[in-house]
């Protein structure tokens, strides 16, 4: 099978774990942070962000909701299947991520918040701009008010972390606070369950598949079960793939496409997937990209006679819904 990695099977937590840097946002020495932001940014594209303000105890709390969601009957489930604005449950086995190494889908389910505007506001003919779907307050007490604090804080996060990604890209620090950016961003939050099913790589079987992210970064949340794997160099043969530990208190953060096409591939979106061992797994991902009409074109920092761009620009809203319509089993494009 093409791309098949050099393990086949997941190896045991003791071997092929990667080693990232680790950038606290309470730092007051900025300019080391961003140098490290930056060494991360160059080699893996994945780092840890710790101290950045979302405490354990509320953490706790949104992995439980999470947990409590999940737990549903798969009937009370399928009700809130997701939309064509992506909101709302998705089944094991609908997201193709790897469709080209994977003889199923991925063997998990998930759940789609997105920033919620209400359906009378003009954005709300955006594709990814709407009302969230919503579980009944009567079989999950207090679970939205949880999941919007959670999409808020989890946004100012993001939003600390790209003012570092732009000193490092030397840029000003608020490049990406701008309208068209991030001040109205598609930030999305999904929560995972991934299913106690032994990954077998070698045979196409993965909790998720090797995939890249979309947009800027992505702010992953897990529980203490390893499972993710990055693979640093995708055009190596064989691949190499290596374990990302969960850190306590820490996000797991990675850069996505976009980022690597503003920086003229100099920063790096990189390849990771899921393999699952004998355990259920739940994580948390919160994806952020810029607004629906922001171009996303080389930045002037990153191109010059000798580099010039490789990437050709485009719309925000046009990728999103052509990488959404490429993933999933069921979500065609936008109308």
């Amino acid at each position: 099978m093409a791309g098949r990695d050099n393990d086949g099977e997941a190896p045991p937590p003791s071997r092929n774990i990667s080693n990232l840097n680790c950038i606290d946002l309470s730092s007051p020495d900025i300019q080391s942070t961003v140098s490290l932001l930056r060494k991360a940014c160059l080699s893996s594209g994945f780092f840890y962000v710790i101290n950045h303000g979302i405490t354990e105890e509320f953490m706790g709390e949104v992995f439980a909701q999470s947990r409590r969601f999940f737990n549903l009957p798969a009937e009370e489930k399928i009700k809130l299947l997701r939309n064509k604005k992506n909101r709302g449950y998705t089944p094991v086995l609908d997201e193709y991520l790897d469709p080209v190494n994977q003889i199923d889908g991925d063997y998990k389910e998930g759940y789609y918040i997105g920033v919620e505007v209400p359906e009378d506001d003009p954005d709300a003919q955006k594709p990814f701009y709407g009302t969230n779907i919503w579980p009944s307050e009567d079989s999950l007490p207090g679970w939205r008010e949880t999941m919007e604090k959670y999409h808020h804080e989890a946004l100012e996060v993001g939003r600390a972390i790209s003012r570092l990604i732009a000193r490092a890209l030397d840029l000003n620090y608020d490049f990406f606070d701008q309208p068209e950016m991030l001040m109205k961003p598609i930030a999305t939050l999904r929560l995972l369950h991934y299913e106690a099913r032994m990954s077998e790589s070698h045979k196409g079987i993965f909790g998720a598949g090797a995939h890249s992210d979309f947009g800027l970064i992505t702010l992953l949340a897990t529980d203490d079960v390893l499972g993710l794997q990055i693979c640093e160099d995708r055009d190596a043969d064989p691949q190499i793939w290596k374990y990302v530990p969960p850190v306590k208190g820490a996000f797991i953060v990675n850069l996505g496409d976009m980022l690597e096409c503003w920086s003229n591939g100099i920063f790096r979106s990189t390849l990771h997937r899921v393999l699952i061992n004998t355990q259920e797994r739940y994580s948390i991902a919160f994806f952020i990209e810029p607004s629906h009409d922001c171009i996303v074109e080389c930045l002037p920092t990153c191109q010059s006679e000798k580099n010039p761009p490789k990437y050709p620009p485009i719309k925000c809203q046009d990728y999103m819904l052509q990488r959404y319509k490429d993933t999933h089993a069921d979500l065609h494009s936008y109308k």
